[in-house]
Formats: C-alpha cells, structure tokens, sequence
C-alpha cells in the first residue's frame, strides 16, 4: 500500500507530506484548495504525463513510500537494480523541472518513467471522471468483466490466443504460397540452382584453409627439402662415416667421459645422454618430414583446381567455405517451406481448418465462461445500486457475438454455426446496460445514465469486482460527483466497505463521504504577499467536526452545524462498525 506521499512545488502546494491510513483515507478541502494537486501527484508517482504548468518553483518533486510491496513489485524492483528496505517498502520518486524534463527514481535507482507506470500497475489505481468516461467504451466493458471473472475467463483466453496466433500464422503462410506461387517458384529454383552447385563441388568444413597451407608446402617444396636435409646430415651424420654429425659427436663426447674414471665427469653423462636422445629424435622426425615431402607438380595442380572451385563458390554464397555450408543449411530448411505443389497446399489447408475447429472450442469457451461471470456480475453490482439510492435499477451485462462481415472473413470463424470475428480477446462484445426504473428498456449505459447515475454504477462495479482486483491501493478522485443525500451516504459506505479490502483514498466534497474516514485530510488555503499556498495536514477528532460542519453549506461556526456533523459522523461510525461484524459473523457461521 502506499503510506505515505510528499509533495514539493506541484501547483499551489509548495511542501506536504501526506500520511495515508491502511483503510480509507478521505481528502477534502475548498475549492482551488488544491486537492487536484494531490491527484495530479498521485498521477505523476504512477508514471503519468507530465506538465510543466503544474511547477510552481524550480522543480516539483513527488515521493511515494509504498510499505509492504507484493511479488510483483518486488520482482519490477529487482528487474531495474533497485533496492527496497528490509521489510519490503519501496520508495518512489518523480522529479518534474520548470522546462517540463521529468526523472524518475525507485529505491535509489534512476529509472524511466515507464518503470513508475508498471509498479502502478500493480500497486495503484487512480479512478476520476475520465474513468466513467471510459467505462462507456465496449473494450473497457470487456475488460471490466475479464477482470471480475479471473482465471474462469483467463485460462480459456490464453488457450483461445495461443491457437488464434498459430491459426494466422498457417492461413498467412497458405496466402502467401498462393497469391505468390510464381516467385517463390523461381526463388525455389534459384535455391536448388544453389544447392546443386555446392554438392557437387563437395566442400569439408575449414577445407578452404588446409588447402592453403598445401599449395604453400608444394610450391616450396624444394627449399624445404634443402633446408630439412641439411639440418638432418647436421644432426644424423653422413652415410660414409667422415661426417660423424651432431648424434655421433655426442656419442663420442659420453664415451670420453665415462672413460676418464672421474667421478665428477661421470656425473656429466646423464645430461649428455638425454640431449642424445633429443637429438636423435629430431633426426628421425625430420627423415620422415623428406620422405613425406611431396614435390609432385600434379598434385599441385590438383590442389589450385580444388581451391578455383572453392573460390567460385565463395564468390556467390559466403566469405569461406563455412559460410557456404551454413548458407546451403539455410537454404535446404528455405526451399522445404516453398513448396507450393497441390499436396502441399492442401496439406497446409487443412492444418489451418483443423485449428480454425480448435479456435472454435477456445472461442465457446470463453464466451460461456464470460456469460456466466457476466449473470454473477450484474446480480452483485445491481444489489450495490439498490443500496446507492437507485434500488428500482437493474444493470444487466449483455454477452454479444461479434458477427463477422465481408470485410471480416479473413479473421473470422465459425462458432456454433455463426461466422464470428476472431479477435485477439475473443470473438464477444460485451455490453453495460442500465435500466433506471422497472418497465424501460434495458439502454447502454452512454445513453441511459446521467452523470451522477454513471459515478454509482462505477462505485458499484468497484465494490462488485473487490474480491478479484490484485491492485492494493484505489484512489477515487470526485467519483461522487452530481450525488447528494441519500446516495452520498451510500457512497461513503460502500468506499468504507471497499477498504476493507484494499487501501482507498477519495478527494471527496460530500461530508457524508467524508464522515466514514478511518483518517481525514484537509488541503487548506494560506494567503500571504498576494500569493496563495495550500499545505496538507492530518485532522484530529475534534477538527473533523469542524472540517464536516463546513462542508455541510459553511455551518463551521453554527452550533446546529457542529451537531449535524457529529449525528453525520456517529451514524457513519455505526454503520462502518456493522459492516466490519458482517464478514466476521459469516465467517464464524461457515
């Protein structure tokens, strides 16, 4: 969760550290108090875009401490080098300049932005306006069910993407082979052409090479046999005796000394002895050498014919021989996938309609997996309206098969006797639709919903998907916008029901929100030298009755406010400690 939030020369805060309660933190204040600002740093610690209008002094500077971080950030952290503490927080840091350059830090690590948007993704979710706005788009409404739904949608839908991406890969590859039969014919033929031409000619890896050293052998060959034979009389001696060599010398040298009956020449003769041995090996190793040399012009010959073929086929397929085979490797596994002989595009046909059957399965089931989760959906969210002053309303989420046109056939497929379009979540559009009041129509929510009605019915869908949302802290910004009396009063009871759960933070301006706070902040205005500052702080219990009589119609100083606050204040509390026995009894009885 996050626990704690400075903010530094963002807008008309210029330094507030905010300090967030594991349940439901409120934030309230005046208008242009400055509680848009704390969404926007919220915004910026998740990676949002940043604006330099929003800098009031040379750089604003957002840090986020986030206690207690799960695998997920845990997993980000190490990914990108950065350290948490011992028991797991993490700290979060966003620098916006003056010139709107942006830098971004995690546990002391710089860091791209992006990195902040990720850790977001699985430790926060920010819901405003353009939330509802989005809630109106049919892929959001897909999503939104995906969501509550889990691993009931999930697992057929990764089987379901799995077999669509082998699907087009087998019908692209099949188009390919028809519409362009004529060139990849002739691609066929260069690459036999090639082929053919490499195995006759028949080169051994690393031949190239040997065969050099060769040709440099044969065409020395006769100042090697000069060389070698000398050094070989030298060491071995000549066959009649008068040139006794290197090898009889020594001989003659150990013979003398073992002669002599000194013991301190005697001592010499080991040495003398494997000096002779060395010796003597030399001269044996360079006899063979003459009688390997080969000074054979043919053979010569051969050797600079094998290198001119060698050579031609370098010229046209790699640098040596090597790249040749590789590039003969490559060629043979090519030439296997260009075979556009009837057979084979039938072969290929088929394995495309035998995964467009697979696709089929996969497709039903995840449309009955999100039919199923759609009915459970709608029975829980329409139970959370009833208690948010829209009793009389019903939201029903309508699972439709998305028809495919004849501009869809190549991406389509048959399921359960409807061509469909296959798309990548599925072959469904899935639809919210409100009914306000029993006997009307059941009307997408774009053209059903008022504002306020559309603020519920997300607070409500929120509440509904608690139980299956991975995202520890959720913040409302104004969700209870267009909202009042009884409904307010909801409102702040489902937000105190949904931090049960998770970690939620609300800039609210309704005091019946407000009044179900396990803490509550307060953005208050300071004027002074014609500029106006906002700073942050944390209200005791005293000051939330104050902080509630003004919200209620600037009653602050009123005795009357002072009481209505304090009945609005003790009936939350009432019935935030109801709703806190309620799980506790259910799991007693169970």
């Amino acid at each position: 969760m996050l626990a704690e939030m400075r903010i530094q020369g963002l807008g008309v805060i210029d330094d507030a550290t905010l300090e967030l309660d594991p349940g439901l933190t409120v934030l309230t204040g005046e208008t242009g108090a400055g509680k848009t600002m704390v969404v926007t740093g919220l915004s910026l610690l998740g990676g949002g875009r940043a604006e330099a209008s929003r800098v009031s002094a040379a750089k604003a500077v957002v840090e986020g401490r986030f206690s207690g971080a799960g695998p997920g950030a845990l997993e980000l952290a190490e990914e990108v080098g950065a350290e948490a503490d011992e028991d797991g927080t993490l700290i979060a840091v966003r620098t916006v300049s003056a010139d709107g350059r942006s830098r971004a830090h995690l546990g002391g690590r710089s860091v791209p932005v992006g990195v902040l948007g990720r850790l977001a993704e699985a430790s926060l979710a920010v819901h405003g306006q353009n939330d509802q706005l989005r809630l109106l788009r049919p892929a959001d409404q897909r999503a939104l069910l995906d969501r509550f739904a889990g691993d009931a949608v999930g697992k057929p839908l990764a089987a379901y993407r799995e077999t669509r991406a082998e699907w087009q890969a087998v019908s692209a590859e099949l188009v390919e082979r028809r519409d362009g039969a004529r060139r990849l014919a002739q691609e066929a033929d260069m690459l036999r052409h090639g082929l053919a031409e490499i195995e006759a000619v028949a080169p051994e890896p690393g031949e190239d090479g040997e065969l050099v050293e060769e040709a440099k052998r044969l065409a020395a060959a006769d100042d090697l046999r000069e060389a070698a034979g000398v050094a070989q009389a030298l060491l071995a001696g000549s066959d009649d005796g008068e040139n006794p060599g290197s090898v009889g010398l020594v001989g003659e040298a150990r013979n003398r000394l073992q002669s002599s009956g000194d013991a301190a020449l005697s001592a010499l003769d080991p040495r003398l002895e494997e000096a002779l041995a060395i010796l003597a090996d030399v001269a044996g190793e360079l006899t063979g050498y003459l009688d390997r040399l080969d000074a054979d012009p043919e053979r010569l010959g051969a050797v600079l014919s094998r290198q001119a073929e060698l050579k031609a086929l370098t010229r046209k397929y790699a640098a040596d021989v090597d790249g040749v085979l590789e590039w003969a490797s490559e060629a043979s596994v090519r030439l296997a996938g260009l075979d556009t002989s009837d057979e084979a595009l039938a072969a290929l046909a088929a394995r495309r309609d035998a995964l467009a059957v697979d696709l089929a399965e996969h497709a039903a089931a995840v449309s009955a997996a999100r039919a199923e989760a759609a009915e459970r959906l709608a029975e829980d969210t329409t139970a959370e309206l009833g208690g948010l002053a829209m009793k009389d309303a019903e939201l029903h989420v309508a699972v439709l098969p998305r028809t495919a046109s004849g501009a869809d056939a190549a991406d389509s497929v048959e399921v359960a006797g409807q061509l469909l379009v296959a798309g990548a979540d599925g072959v469904d559009e899935v639809e919210l639709r409100l009914v306000p009041h029993p006997g009307s129509a059941p009307q997408p929510l774009h053209k059903g919903a008022s504002g306020g009605e559309l603020s519920r019915v997300m607070l409500a869908l929120e509440v509904a998907l608690a139980g299956s949302d991975p995202v520890p802290t959720m913040v409302f910004d104004e969700v209870d916008a267009g909202v009042g009396g009884r409904a307010a009063v909801e409102i702040g009871r489902r937000l105190a029901r949904l931090a049960q759960r998770h970690q939620v933070i609300v800039v609210t301006h309704l005091p019946q929100v407000a009044a179900y706070a396990d803490r509550h902040l307060v953005v208050q205005k300071k004027r002074g030298e014609g500029i106006t500052r906002s700073s942050v702080r944390t209200l005791p219990e005293s000051d939330r009755i104050v902080e509630l009589a003004r919200m209620l119609a600037g009653l602050d100083d009123t005795d009357t406010g002072r009481a209505h606050a304090e009945e609005l204040l003790g009936a939350a509390r009432k019935h935030r400690d109801e709703d806190r026995a309620a799980p506790r009894k259910r799991r007693a009885r169970s």
